[in-house]
Protein backbone atom coordinates (compact mmCIF):
# COMPACT_ATOMS: atom_id res chain seq x y z
CA UNK A 1 0.00 0.00 0.00
CA UNK A 2 1.47 3.38 -1.00
CA UNK A 3 0.15 6.57 0.43
CA UNK A 4 0.23 10.28 -0.20
CA UNK A 5 3.75 11.07 0.93
CA UNK A 6 3.21 14.55 2.30
CA UNK A 7 1.44 16.19 5.19
CA UNK A 8 -2.19 17.13 4.83
CA UNK A 9 -2.03 20.89 4.14
CA UNK A 10 -5.21 21.40 6.15
CA UNK A 11 -3.47 19.92 9.17
CA UNK A 12 -0.12 21.64 8.86
CA UNK A 13 -0.69 24.79 6.86
CA UNK A 14 2.21 24.06 4.52
CA UNK A 15 1.84 25.62 1.10
CA UNK A 16 2.05 23.27 -1.83
CA UNK A 17 4.35 25.65 -3.65
CA UNK A 18 7.03 25.00 -1.01
CA UNK A 19 7.47 21.55 -2.51
CA UNK A 20 7.33 22.63 -6.13
CA UNK A 21 9.35 25.83 -6.55
CA UNK A 22 13.02 26.34 -7.26
CA UNK A 23 13.66 23.00 -8.96
CA UNK A 24 16.81 22.65 -11.01
CA UNK A 25 16.86 20.40 -14.03
CA UNK A 26 17.47 16.73 -14.30
CA UNK A 27 19.56 13.97 -12.81
CA UNK A 28 22.30 11.71 -13.97
CA UNK A 29 22.70 8.15 -15.19
CA UNK A 30 24.68 5.93 -12.90
CA UNK A 31 26.81 3.57 -14.92
CA UNK A 32 30.07 5.25 -15.92
CA UNK A 33 30.43 8.13 -13.48
CA UNK A 34 32.84 6.45 -11.12
CA UNK A 35 35.76 4.06 -11.32
CA UNK A 36 37.84 2.30 -8.73
CA UNK A 37 40.86 4.34 -9.89
CA UNK A 38 39.05 7.58 -9.20
CA UNK A 39 37.92 6.32 -5.82
CA UNK A 40 41.49 5.34 -4.93
CA UNK A 41 42.69 8.83 -5.79
CA UNK A 42 39.87 10.60 -4.00
CA UNK A 43 40.26 8.72 -0.74
CA UNK A 44 43.69 10.27 -0.27
CA UNK A 45 42.72 13.80 -1.29
CA UNK A 46 39.27 14.75 -0.08
CA UNK A 47 36.68 14.43 2.62
CA UNK A 48 33.01 14.50 1.79
CA UNK A 49 29.53 14.12 3.27
CA UNK A 50 26.66 11.80 2.37
CA UNK A 51 23.31 12.88 3.79
CA UNK A 52 20.35 10.49 3.62
CA UNK A 53 17.24 12.45 4.49
CA UNK A 54 14.19 10.39 5.51
CA UNK A 55 11.65 13.09 4.74
CA UNK A 56 8.55 13.42 6.86
CA UNK A 57 10.05 12.21 10.13
CA UNK A 58 11.02 8.57 10.50
CA UNK A 59 9.83 6.97 13.74
CA UNK A 60 12.66 6.39 16.19
CA UNK A 61 10.61 3.60 17.76
CA UNK A 62 10.48 1.75 14.42
CA UNK A 63 14.17 2.38 13.66
CA UNK A 64 16.99 3.44 16.00
CA UNK A 65 15.36 3.34 19.45
CA UNK A 66 12.84 0.48 19.61
CA UNK A 67 11.02 -0.25 22.86
CA UNK A 68 9.12 -3.51 22.32
CA UNK A 69 6.78 -4.60 25.05
CA UNK A 70 6.27 -1.09 26.43
CA UNK A 71 3.09 0.96 26.38
CA UNK A 72 4.15 2.85 23.22
CA UNK A 73 6.47 0.25 21.73
CA UNK A 74 4.41 -0.96 18.79
CA UNK A 75 4.34 -4.42 17.19
CA UNK A 76 7.94 -4.71 15.96
CA UNK A 77 10.78 -6.36 17.83
CA UNK A 78 14.30 -5.15 18.56
CA UNK A 79 17.03 -7.28 17.03
CA UNK A 80 20.70 -7.65 17.95
CA UNK A 81 23.28 -6.02 15.73
CA UNK A 82 26.92 -6.58 14.84
CA UNK A 83 27.78 -4.54 17.95
CA UNK A 84 27.09 -6.50 21.15
CA UNK A 85 24.54 -4.73 23.30
CA UNK A 86 23.11 -2.51 20.56
CA UNK A 87 19.65 -3.41 19.31
CA UNK A 88 17.65 -1.68 16.57
CA UNK A 89 14.29 -2.34 14.94
CA UNK A 90 13.70 -5.58 13.08
CA UNK A 91 12.69 -3.39 10.11
CA UNK A 92 16.41 -2.68 9.53
CA UNK A 93 18.00 -6.16 9.28
CA UNK A 94 20.70 -5.12 6.78
CA UNK A 95 21.79 -2.15 8.85
CA UNK A 96 21.82 -4.37 11.94
CA UNK A 97 24.51 -6.48 10.26
CA UNK A 98 26.59 -3.32 9.65
CA UNK A 99 26.04 -1.53 12.94
CA UNK A 100 29.79 -1.72 13.59
CA UNK A 101 30.17 0.89 10.84
CA UNK A 102 27.62 3.31 12.34
CA UNK A 103 26.68 5.00 15.60
CA UNK A 104 23.37 6.26 16.98
CA UNK A 105 22.39 9.46 18.76
CA UNK A 106 19.23 8.68 20.76
CA UNK A 107 18.82 11.89 22.73
CA UNK A 108 17.84 14.64 20.27
CA UNK A 109 15.45 17.34 21.42
CA UNK A 110 14.95 20.19 18.95
CA UNK A 111 11.70 21.41 20.56
CA UNK A 112 10.16 21.76 17.08
CA UNK A 113 7.23 19.82 15.59
CA UNK A 114 6.91 21.67 12.29
CA UNK A 115 8.28 20.14 9.08
CA UNK A 116 9.91 23.23 7.59
CA UNK A 117 11.23 24.64 10.85
CA UNK A 118 12.58 21.25 11.88
CA UNK A 119 14.26 20.67 8.52
CA UNK A 120 15.83 24.11 8.56
CA UNK A 121 17.20 23.61 12.07
CA UNK A 122 18.61 20.20 11.19
CA UNK A 123 20.29 21.62 8.07
CA UNK A 124 21.61 24.90 9.48
CA UNK A 125 22.27 24.07 13.13
CA UNK A 126 20.51 27.31 14.07
CA UNK A 127 16.91 27.90 15.00
CA UNK A 128 16.57 31.26 13.29
CA UNK A 129 18.44 33.35 10.74
CA UNK A 130 19.69 32.93 7.20
CA UNK A 131 22.63 30.56 7.66
CA UNK A 132 24.08 28.04 5.21
CA UNK A 133 23.21 24.35 5.26
CA UNK A 134 25.75 21.67 6.11
CA UNK A 135 26.03 20.84 2.40
CA UNK A 136 26.76 24.44 1.45
CA UNK A 137 29.48 24.66 4.11
CA UNK A 138 30.96 21.43 2.75
CA UNK A 139 30.90 22.89 -0.76
CA UNK A 140 32.66 26.05 0.42
CA UNK A 141 35.45 24.37 2.38
CA UNK A 142 35.74 20.78 1.10
CA UNK A 143 35.07 20.97 -2.64
CA UNK A 144 38.06 20.78 -4.98
CA UNK A 145 38.76 24.04 -6.84
CA UNK A 146 37.18 24.16 -10.31
CA UNK A 147 35.53 20.77 -9.91
CA UNK A 148 33.32 19.79 -12.83
CA UNK A 149 30.61 18.83 -10.37
CA UNK A 150 28.88 21.26 -8.00
CA UNK A 151 30.01 20.90 -4.42
CA UNK A 152 26.51 20.25 -3.08
CA UNK A 153 24.14 17.94 -4.97
CA UNK A 154 20.66 16.86 -3.85
CA UNK A 155 18.95 13.85 -5.43
CA UNK A 156 15.22 13.72 -4.84
CA UNK A 157 11.88 13.13 -6.53
CA UNK A 158 10.44 16.50 -5.58
CA UNK A 159 11.01 20.19 -6.14
CA UNK A 160 13.34 22.40 -4.16
CA UNK A 161 11.76 24.84 -1.72
CA UNK A 162 14.96 26.68 -0.77
CA UNK A 163 15.22 29.83 -2.85
CA UNK A 164 19.04 29.99 -2.68
CA UNK A 165 19.61 26.27 -2.33
CA UNK A 166 20.69 26.59 1.29
CA UNK A 167 23.80 28.67 0.54
CA UNK A 168 22.76 31.87 2.38
CA UNK A 169 25.67 34.34 2.43
CA UNK A 170 28.17 31.81 1.04
CA UNK A 171 26.90 32.50 -2.47
CA UNK A 172 24.87 30.69 -5.08
CA UNK A 173 27.84 28.61 -6.25
CA UNK A 174 27.58 26.69 -2.97
CA UNK A 175 23.82 26.14 -3.10
CA UNK A 176 22.47 22.69 -3.81
CA UNK A 177 22.13 21.50 -7.37
CA UNK A 178 18.80 19.70 -7.41
CA UNK A 179 18.66 16.54 -9.50
CA UNK A 180 15.06 15.41 -9.82
CA UNK A 181 15.10 11.66 -9.99
CA UNK A 182 17.44 9.93 -12.43
CA UNK A 183 16.53 11.85 -15.56
CA UNK A 184 19.56 13.18 -17.46
CA UNK A 185 20.21 16.87 -16.85
CA UNK A 186 18.65 19.15 -19.41
CA UNK A 187 20.49 21.63 -21.64
CA UNK A 188 23.91 20.00 -21.56
CA UNK A 189 24.43 20.76 -25.24
CA UNK A 190 24.44 24.06 -27.11
CA UNK A 191 21.33 24.93 -29.13
CA UNK A 192 21.16 23.45 -32.61
CA UNK A 193 22.91 25.61 -35.21
CA UNK A 194 25.40 27.17 -32.81
CA UNK A 195 28.92 25.82 -33.31
CA UNK A 196 31.82 26.08 -30.86
CA UNK A 197 33.09 29.33 -32.36
CA UNK A 198 29.71 31.03 -32.13
CA UNK A 199 29.25 29.75 -28.58
CA UNK A 200 32.63 31.21 -27.57
CA UNK A 201 31.61 34.51 -29.09
CA UNK A 202 28.41 34.57 -27.08
CA UNK A 203 30.37 33.94 -23.90
CA UNK A 204 32.80 36.74 -24.68
CA UNK A 205 29.90 39.13 -25.23
CA UNK A 206 28.40 38.08 -21.89
CA UNK A 207 31.68 38.84 -20.11
CA UNK A 208 31.88 42.26 -21.73
CA UNK A 209 28.36 43.11 -20.59
CA UNK A 210 29.21 41.92 -17.07
CA UNK A 211 32.29 44.15 -16.96
CA UNK A 212 30.29 47.20 -18.02
CA UNK A 213 27.53 46.36 -15.54
CA UNK A 214 29.89 46.02 -12.56
CA UNK A 215 31.79 49.26 -13.13
CA UNK A 216 29.10 51.21 -11.28
CA UNK A 217 27.53 48.42 -9.26
CA UNK A 218 28.49 45.81 -6.71
CA UNK A 219 30.11 42.67 -8.11
CA UNK A 220 27.75 40.64 -5.96
CA UNK A 221 24.97 41.41 -8.43
CA UNK A 222 26.70 39.38 -11.15
CA UNK A 223 28.71 36.87 -9.11
CA UNK A 224 25.74 34.55 -8.54
CA UNK A 225 24.93 34.51 -12.26
CA UNK A 226 28.58 34.00 -13.24
CA UNK A 227 28.95 31.12 -10.79
CA UNK A 228 25.87 29.36 -12.15
CA UNK A 229 26.98 29.93 -15.74
CA UNK A 230 30.51 28.65 -15.12
CA UNK A 231 29.18 25.62 -13.28
CA UNK A 232 26.83 24.80 -16.15
CA UNK A 233 29.69 25.19 -18.63
CA UNK A 234 31.83 22.71 -16.72
CA UNK A 235 28.93 20.26 -16.60
CA UNK A 236 28.52 20.57 -20.37
CA UNK A 237 32.15 19.52 -20.71
CA UNK A 238 31.38 16.35 -18.75
CA UNK A 239 28.23 15.43 -20.65
CA UNK A 240 29.48 11.91 -21.36
CA UNK A 241 29.52 10.96 -17.70
CA UNK A 242 25.74 11.42 -17.49
CA UNK A 243 24.97 9.07 -20.36
CA UNK A 244 25.84 5.72 -18.80
CA UNK A 245 23.41 3.20 -17.44
CA UNK A 246 23.52 1.21 -14.23
CA UNK A 247 24.82 -2.32 -14.63
CA UNK A 248 22.53 -5.29 -14.20
CA UNK A 249 24.60 -6.41 -11.23
CA UNK A 250 24.24 -3.05 -9.49
CA UNK A 251 20.49 -2.96 -10.09
CA UNK A 252 20.16 -6.45 -8.62
CA UNK A 253 22.01 -5.30 -5.50
CA UNK A 254 20.46 -1.86 -5.06
CA UNK A 255 17.02 -2.48 -6.54
CA UNK A 256 15.26 -1.03 -9.56
CA UNK A 257 13.02 1.32 -7.56
CA UNK A 258 13.75 5.03 -7.35
CA UNK A 259 15.62 5.03 -4.05
CA UNK A 260 17.95 2.25 -5.20
CA UNK A 261 18.83 4.26 -8.30
CA UNK A 262 19.30 7.41 -6.22
CA UNK A 263 21.82 5.57 -4.06
CA UNK A 264 23.70 4.41 -7.16
CA UNK A 265 23.80 7.97 -8.41
CA UNK A 266 25.02 9.17 -5.02
CA UNK A 267 27.88 6.67 -5.18
CA UNK A 268 28.95 8.00 -8.55
CA UNK A 269 28.70 11.64 -7.51
CA UNK A 270 30.82 11.03 -4.42
CA UNK A 271 33.42 9.18 -6.48
CA UNK A 272 33.59 12.08 -8.91
CA UNK A 273 34.27 14.81 -6.41
CA UNK A 274 31.00 16.17 -5.02
CA UNK A 275 31.72 17.49 -1.52
CA UNK A 276 28.22 16.77 -0.23
CA UNK A 277 25.56 14.53 -1.72
CA UNK A 278 22.11 14.49 -0.20
CA UNK A 279 19.62 11.76 -1.08
CA UNK A 280 16.01 12.17 0.00
CA UNK A 281 13.72 9.21 0.62
CA UNK A 282 10.19 10.59 0.91
CA UNK A 283 7.20 9.23 2.76
CA UNK A 284 7.69 8.96 6.53
CA UNK A 285 4.96 11.35 7.67
CA UNK A 286 2.88 8.53 9.12
CA UNK A 287 -0.10 10.22 10.79
CA UNK A 288 -2.15 7.14 9.91
CA UNK A 289 -1.19 3.46 9.63
CA UNK A 290 2.29 4.17 10.98
CA UNK A 291 3.28 0.53 11.29
CA UNK A 292 2.23 -0.51 7.80
CA UNK A 293 3.98 2.42 6.20
CA UNK A 294 7.21 2.02 8.15
CA UNK A 295 7.21 -1.63 7.14
CA UNK A 296 7.06 -0.47 3.53
CA UNK A 297 9.32 2.58 3.70
CA UNK A 298 12.13 1.07 5.77
CA UNK A 299 11.91 -2.10 3.71
CA UNK A 300 12.70 0.02 0.66
CA UNK A 301 15.42 2.02 2.44
CA UNK A 302 17.37 -0.63 4.33
CA UNK A 303 19.11 -2.70 1.65
CA UNK A 304 19.95 0.01 -0.94
CA UNK A 305 21.49 2.18 1.75
CA UNK A 306 23.57 -0.77 2.94
CA UNK A 307 24.74 -1.53 -0.59
CA UNK A 308 25.93 2.08 -0.83
CA UNK A 309 27.62 1.80 2.55
CA UNK A 310 29.31 -1.43 1.47
CA UNK A 311 30.53 0.11 -1.78
CA UNK A 312 31.96 3.15 -0.01
CA UNK A 313 33.82 0.85 2.34
CA UNK A 314 35.03 -1.53 -0.40
CA UNK A 315 36.27 1.34 -2.54
CA UNK A 316 38.14 2.93 0.33
CA UNK A 317 35.88 5.97 0.57
CA UNK A 318 34.07 5.36 3.86
CA UNK A 319 37.02 6.50 5.96
CA UNK A 320 36.85 9.89 4.23
CA UNK A 321 33.05 10.14 3.86
CA UNK A 322 30.80 11.21 6.72
CA UNK A 323 27.45 9.38 6.43
CA UNK A 324 24.37 10.83 8.14
CA UNK A 325 20.83 9.37 8.20
CA UNK A 326 18.41 11.94 9.57
CA UNK A 327 14.92 13.46 9.47
CA UNK A 328 13.39 16.78 10.46
CA UNK A 329 12.04 15.22 13.69
CA UNK A 330 10.77 11.88 15.00
CA UNK A 331 7.29 10.49 15.74
CA UNK A 332 5.17 10.64 18.86
CA UNK A 333 5.46 7.67 21.22
CA UNK A 334 1.70 7.71 21.68
CA UNK A 335 -0.22 6.18 18.78
CA UNK A 336 -3.21 8.25 17.63
CA UNK A 337 -6.73 7.06 16.80
CA UNK A 338 -5.70 6.37 13.18
CA UNK A 339 -2.91 4.02 14.28
CA UNK A 340 -0.42 6.73 13.34
CA UNK A 341 2.33 8.60 15.09
CA UNK A 342 2.40 12.39 14.85
CA UNK A 343 5.28 14.92 14.80
CA UNK A 344 7.74 14.66 17.69
CA UNK A 345 10.86 16.78 18.09
CA UNK A 346 11.22 16.08 21.81
CA UNK A 347 13.08 12.75 22.02
CA UNK A 348 14.29 11.06 18.83
CA UNK A 349 17.30 9.64 17.01
CA UNK A 350 19.62 9.74 14.03
CA UNK A 351 22.41 7.43 12.83
CA UNK A 352 25.79 8.38 11.41
CA UNK A 353 29.19 6.90 10.66
CA UNK A 354 32.24 6.99 8.46
CA UNK A 355 34.74 9.83 8.46
CA UNK A 356 35.67 11.10 11.91
CA UNK A 357 32.97 9.18 13.79
CA UNK A 358 33.61 6.63 16.51
CA UNK A 359 31.79 3.52 15.16
CA UNK A 360 29.56 1.22 17.16
CA UNK A 361 28.57 3.84 19.74
CA UNK A 362 25.27 4.94 21.20
CA UNK A 363 25.05 8.49 22.50
CA UNK A 364 22.32 9.35 24.99
CA UNK A 365 19.06 7.62 25.77
CA UNK A 366 15.34 8.16 26.22
CA UNK A 367 13.22 7.00 29.13
CA UNK A 368 11.52 3.60 29.20
CA UNK A 369 8.48 4.81 27.26
CA UNK A 370 10.35 7.09 24.85
CA UNK A 371 8.54 10.25 25.92
CA UNK A 372 11.60 12.30 26.91
CA UNK A 373 15.38 12.35 26.84
CA UNK A 374 16.87 10.65 29.87
CA UNK A 375 20.58 11.23 29.23
CA UNK A 376 22.91 13.47 27.15
CA UNK A 377 20.35 15.76 25.51
CA UNK A 378 21.52 17.40 22.27
CA UNK A 379 19.95 19.40 19.48
CA UNK A 380 20.69 20.25 15.86
CA UNK A 381 23.33 22.79 16.87
CA UNK A 382 25.40 20.06 18.54
CA UNK A 383 24.96 17.82 15.50
CA UNK A 384 26.07 20.60 13.11
CA UNK A 385 29.33 21.07 15.01
CA UNK A 386 29.84 17.31 15.12
CA UNK A 387 29.38 16.85 11.37
CA UNK A 388 31.88 19.53 10.45
CA UNK A 389 34.49 18.53 13.00
CA UNK A 390 34.20 14.92 11.81
CA UNK A 391 35.39 16.01 8.34
CA UNK A 392 38.19 18.12 9.75
CA UNK A 393 36.63 21.59 9.75
CA UNK A 394 36.84 23.90 12.75
CA UNK A 395 33.18 24.63 13.36
CA UNK A 396 34.09 27.11 16.11
CA UNK A 397 35.96 29.34 13.65
CA UNK A 398 34.47 32.09 11.53
CA UNK A 399 33.45 31.87 7.90
CA UNK A 400 36.00 33.02 5.35
CA UNK A 401 34.14 36.20 4.42
CA UNK A 402 36.06 39.45 3.90
CA UNK A 403 34.86 42.16 6.24
CA UNK A 404 32.32 39.94 8.00
CA UNK A 405 32.47 38.05 11.28
CA UNK A 406 30.10 35.08 11.29
CA UNK A 407 30.80 31.91 13.32
CA UNK A 408 30.48 28.68 11.31
CA UNK A 409 28.60 26.83 14.05
CA UNK A 410 26.28 28.20 16.70
CA UNK A 411 28.56 29.52 19.49
CA UNK A 412 25.94 28.50 22.06
CA UNK A 413 26.47 24.80 21.29
CA UNK A 414 29.40 22.46 20.73
CA UNK A 415 30.18 19.12 19.15
CA UNK A 416 29.35 15.74 20.69
CA UNK A 417 32.98 15.11 21.55
CA UNK A 418 32.58 11.49 22.65
CA UNK A 419 31.21 10.66 19.20
CA UNK A 420 34.26 11.96 17.35
CA UNK A 421 37.02 9.50 16.52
Amino acid sequence: MRRNQGCNPLEHGMARRQFLTGTMAGAAGTGILGTYAQADQLKHQEKRILQVFLQGGVSQLESWDPKPGTVHGGPFQAIPTSVPGIHISELLPHIAQRMHLLSIVRSINIKINDHEQGRQFMEKGRRVGDFPYVGAVASKYLAAPNSDLPGYVHVSSRGLSDVAGGAAFLGAQHGQLKLEGIKPPGNLTAPAGINASADAGRDQLRLQFNQRFTKRRSKALTEAYDASYDQATRLMGRKAMFEGKASKQDLERYGTHDFGRYCLLARSLLENGAACVKVTHHGYDSHAENFNFHLEQLGEFDKPFCMLLDDLKTRGLLESTLVVIYSEFGRTPKVNVRYGRDHWGTAWSIALGGCGIQPGAVIGSTNDTGTEVADREVDAGHLFHTYLQAVGLDSTAEHDLPGRSIPIGDPATESIKELLA
